[in-house]
């Protein structure tokens, strides 16, 4: 990773991906990959698609279909972790072959247009100093970005809110500044730090408990003042219609592996229309821009660069915008010298 992104969780300064081709009979390829968190993931989520691969072989492409079909061979097992991180990458490979055989962008073939939508810088800006994090978000501005996204979850609230301080005094007031706080807080931390930054300039706190205690994520976002921000672990649509139900939030940020991939997201982006919530993306630029273009209550893109160098033609980004292409599929396609440099398996 160009930049190492330390959270409260851990720091990360390697993006384990796996590579995902889906080869149908008439020739067209459809490409999808998986960020898996750590070294050990691949393996495992790769044996998983190779029992789909069995399953599936000779089927018609229609992801929807397949989709509840095979939620309903893994029910035994369990459709979640990596059983639905493999379901959601085969789920993208699907669409992004059938949008390549009708030529037209995923975003198109979804129903919309390809559409610059806004994005936020999210490498970087992990654990640090509060001067080496100002400085950090000066760098990341240098690539027209108007927005980025701050770690927190130090042992002090006063030492997170040091950080903010310094960052937000750097940054022009037109830049927007995000906060994540990966889950590091109780409920009555969470909101004791929340209403100490509440008025420091923050667009929104991300995750500052559990990710799936809903009451209590209820309950931080009524005491505080700064937008709360969830759903990067929402397993399923069905689990973003829980926190919705339990007011858990004042936004939404479904990531594409485990909200189900683009027919998760679909039902996902239904939700959020029906209830007139902003809907952001969660990692996956590539193929979460052309989602966004076509959700009414489009919102953020989080933009990282961790699949950068292995990608024939990466996210462009121009004024702060993602530029969806106007080409067949995703756009999400491979360099093969650098596939073979960076390969681990």
């Amino acid at each position: 990773m160009a930049r190492p992104l330390g959270t409260s969780a851990q720091t990360m300064r390697t993006a384990p991906i796996l590579l995902i081709d889906l080869e149908t009979e008439e020739g067209i390829t459809g490409h999808a990959y998986l960020f898996c968190y750590t070294r050990m993931a691949p393996g495992l989520i790769a044996a998983v698609l190779a029992d789909i691969q069995d399953a599936g072989r000779g089927e018609r492409l229609a992801p929807v279909d397949l989709s509840t079909r095979f939620q309903q061979r893994y029910r035994l097992l369990g459709a979640q972790g990596i059983v639905r991180m493999a379901l959601a990458g085969f789920d993208v490979a699907c669409w992004d072959a059938l949008s390549l055989a009708a030529g037209l962008p995923l975003a198109s073939y979804i129903g919309s247009q390809p559409r610059p939508v806004q994005a936020y810088y999210s490498n970087g800006l992990g654990l640090m100093p509060p001067e080496q994090a100002a400085d950090e978000a000066e760098a990341l501005l240098e690539q027209g970005f108007r927005a980025v996204k701050l770690r927190l979850g130090r042992p002090t609230a006063a030492q997170d809110l040091a950080v903010v301080r310094a960052v937000r005094r750097r940054l022009p007031d037109t830049v927007a500044l995000m906060a994540d706080y990966n889950q590091a807080l109780t409920v009555t931390e969470a909101i004791r730090r929340g209403q100490q930054l509440d008025g420091e300039g923050l667009y929104w706190i991300e995750e500052p408990t559990r990710h799936d205690d809903y009451a209590g994520c209820a309950r931080i976002a009524a005491a505080l003042t700064t937008p709360m921000q969830i759903g990067e672990n929402f397993a399923g649509a069905q689990a973003m219609a829980a926190a919705l139900s339990a007011n858990a939030c004042d936004y939404v940020m479904p990531d594409l592996e485990r909200i189900g991939g683009v027919t998760g997201w679909q039902r996902a982006a239904a939700l959020a229309s029906a209830t007139g919530i902003e809907m952001s993306s969660h990692i996956f630029p590539e193929v979460s821009a052309h989602l966004l273009a076509a959700t009414p209550t489009c919102h953020w893109l989080e933009y990282v660069d961790w699949a950068a160098p292995i990608l024939a033609e990466p996210l462009r980004i121009a004024d702060g915008m993602a530029q969806v292409p106007d080409r067949a599929g995703s756009g999400v396609s491979w360099d093969p010298d650098a596939v073979e440099r960076y390969r681990i398996a």
